[in-house]
């Protein structure tokens, strides 16, 4: 069996909801994930990503990389049409609404994910659109 470390996007999904995170949750370079589920702008069916996050106060971070790629990913799209979203990090499911760092909170906010991806920095980098720290708070 592959271990989650070596998993992305749907076979990680799957992996992490079969197990409520167990196997998933943990990945490499000591980040955590949690699962995004989001409403399809086109579809209007729920899509699920796994993604590295942070805990900030009551909320929690994630952000809108693509690797650096000129274009934002789909579940960003996504949020951006319907801001409510459904989190789950472990076990623990929770309607959210999502929103963008402000340009006074984003400087505290990115230094906080690039400690846990310091990759986040080059990615940078490599596009020049500006790449959004999302906020995600209990609904």
């Amino acid at each position: 069996m592959t271990s989650a470390l070596d998993l992305h996007g749907t076979p990680h999904v799957e992996r992490y909801l079969e197990t409520d995170g167990e196997d998933g949750y943990h990945w490499r370079n000591g980040t955590t994930i949690l699962l995004l589920s989001t409403t399809g702008r086109k579809s209007g069916q729920q899509r699920t990503h796994a993604l590295i996050y942070k805990p900030h106060g009551d909320a929690y971070l994630v952000v809108a990389s693509k690797g650096g790629n000129d274009e934002p990913p789909t579940w960003f799209l996504n949020l951006e049409a319907n801001p409510n979203v459904e989190v789950q990090i472990k076990g623990e499911r929770f309607p959210a609404r999502a929103r963008v760092a402000t340009p006074e909170e984003k400087p505290a906010m990115w230094a906080s994910m690039v400690e846990a991806w310091p990759d986040y920095d080059e990615y940078q980098k490599k596009t020049d659109r500006e790449i959004p720290v999302v906020v995600l708070e209990r609904a």
